[in-house]
């Protein structure tokens, strides 16, 4: 089934449909990963720390984000075509490294702001799991290339902004699309609803690097790497901080 140009021309339903789509991609992937693990623990096995981020990346980010991705595609009876997916040109891998540099950057210069400020921001579950154990990180690197950067771009910015961007100009569709996506890490993040806001308006910088870079190339890929290189490095930050220099950085 197809949308029709009049539903498709609509600003309010534009948005309303972005925010449904990531809201069920959430909920999807929640309900999953806790049904896994609830049926998991009822048989008597015990759900080790890197089991649970094994469930949790297939799970959410692949089968739930994922199907939820090709569901929409299929119930408007759209193709790949749609989401732009190819080995990137010369200029894309351009595109690529400029924007892991700019992403990084912004988010370094958030979190100097935040400290600087005294401003309480809340912590990633998942970094805050593998502060406690080392060896999580060590698979949340590869899986950020492998898993959350593909899984999380094809949701947020193969349907999720290209559906705002059906009625929107460039600028309004990356910046909604980059609120929704930084809007929707509250419930991965830890702390006062104060702290996590804070952690979202810091994410809501890096999403904008996203968004931009996938305008600029039309290509998924582009937007998938410069967020998984980022989330990488982030990671592999934090292990050399606990295992070299014993603490957590922000």
């Amino acid at each position: 089934m197809s949308v029709s140009l009049g539903e498709a021309s609509s600003p309010l339903r534009s948005v309303a449909v972005a925010v449904a789509v990531a809201i069920v991609g959430i909920v999807a992937g929640t309900a999953l990963v806790f049904g896994s693990i609830t049926a998991v623990r009822a048989s008597g096995v015990r759900i080790t720390p890197l089991g649970f981020i094994v469930a949790s990346l297939v799970l959410l980010q692949g089968v739930a984000f994922g199907g939820v991705a090709l569901g929409y595609l299929r119930y408007r009876g759209l193709t790949a075509d749609y989401l732009g997916v190819r080995v990137p040109s010369l200029p894309e891998v351009g595109a690529v490294v400029v924007g892991y540099v700019t992403a990084i950057g912004v988010a370094i210069t958030g979190a100097i702001v935040v400290t600087a400020a005294g401003i309480q921001a809340g912590s990633n579950q998942a970094a805050e799991l593998g502060a406690e154990n080392p060896e999580v990180l060590l698979l949340l690197i590869p899986a950020s290339l492998l898993i959350i950067g593909p899984g999380e771009e094809l949701l947020f910015r193969g349907v999720v902004q290209n559906r705002l961007r059906e009625t929107f100009d460039a600028v309004p569709g990356i910046v909604i699309a980059s609120a929704i996506f930084a809007a929707i890490h509250f419930v991965a993040l830890s702390g006062g609803a104060g702290a996590r806001l804070v952690s979202i308006v810091v994410l809501f910088f890096p999403s904008l690097v996203f968004g931009a870079v996938y305008e600029y190339s039309k290509n998924l890929v582009v937007p998938a790497l410069v967020h998984g290189i980022y989330n990488a490095t982030l990671f592999t930050l934090l292990y050399v901080a606990i295992q070299f220099g014993g603490s957590q950085p922000m």
